[in-house]
């Protein structure tokens, strides 16, 4: 992984659900509090890997990302959650592994561009290309080799898990839950480009870019950003989301080990 040290991955998700069952699958776990969150230190899979949840929103995210570098000394970062859909060819049950990600709350203009972080020279953060080239080829695995296993039909049906696919692309983070048509389209039109919509991945983004770490942003899609996106999101993530997540990264896990 172009790393001189033994590779150490952090994975972070905002809340529970989105790593049920990753901890549990951890040999040797190791339980850490700092700094109001649990980091629990293991073994996934054959490799080294702290798990922690952010909870919701960028600072949150970038404060967990940053203490994982520094104190946990990871190497490498996995944030991996749901999203709401950025594009009408990105549906609910689809995943989208970010190529790079925006702030798309950040705005200080006239001193800077639109969406630019100031004194970074970015406003679009680019992930680590080839941890993203195997976080996508085991998202591609998990749903065409896992999927059928781990729903039911009636499950696939209810939550319109027909064919679900892998996008790559454009991920916008900011301190809002979007879910309006009109916000949506907004952001659409400033962004032509984005595909999802979500909390935390650009701040993490930020941080891996300032302590030059590799990250890849995995987001499974719970909701159409419009007006049924709480009542499509929760249900989502309690049923869906943790399991997406659970498989992805153990396939993820048995490619880099």
């Amino acid at each position: 992984m172009n790393s001189s040290k033994k590779l150490r991955l952090g994975v972070i998700s905002a809340l529970v659900e989105e790593q049920e069952g990753l901890v549990e699958a951890m040999k040797g776990p190791q339980k850490l509090s700092h700094g109001m969150r649990d980091y629990t230190v293991g073994s996934l899979w054959g490799i080294d890997a702290v798990c922690v949840l952010s909870r919701i929103g960028k600072a949150a995210a970038a404060m967990t990302a940053a203490i994982l570098v520094e104190k946990f000394e990871v190497t490498h970062i996995v944030f991996t959650g749901v999203a709401g859909s950025g594009d009408i060819c990105v549906n609910v049950g689809d995943i989208v592994v970010a190529e790079s990600l925006v702030q798309h709350d950040m705005d200080a203009r006239p001193l800077f561009p639109r969406f630019e972080v100031p004194l970074t020279g970015l406003s679009h953060f680019p992930s680590d290309l080839t941890l993203s080239e195997r976080v996508v080829g085991s998202a591609q695995d998990f749903l065409a080799d896992d999927l059928k296993s781990v729903f039911s039909v009636a499950e696939a049906k209810e939550f319109g898990l027909d064919g679900p696919r892998v996008h790559r692309g454009l991920i916008g983070s900011g301190d809002q839950f979007i879910h309006s048509r009109t916000q949506l389209g907004q952001l659409k039109e400033a962004l032509p480009e984005l595909l999802a919509v979500e909390m935390e991945g650009a701040a993490v983004a930020q941080v891996c870019f300032e302590l030059g770490i590799p990250y890849a942003v995995i987001r499974t899609i719970s909701d159409n950003a419009n007006e049924e996106a709480a009542v499509d999101f929760m249900r989502f993530v309690q049923t869906v989301a943790s399991r997406y997540a659970f498989h992805v990264v153990k396939r993820l896990c048995q490619r880099l080990a």
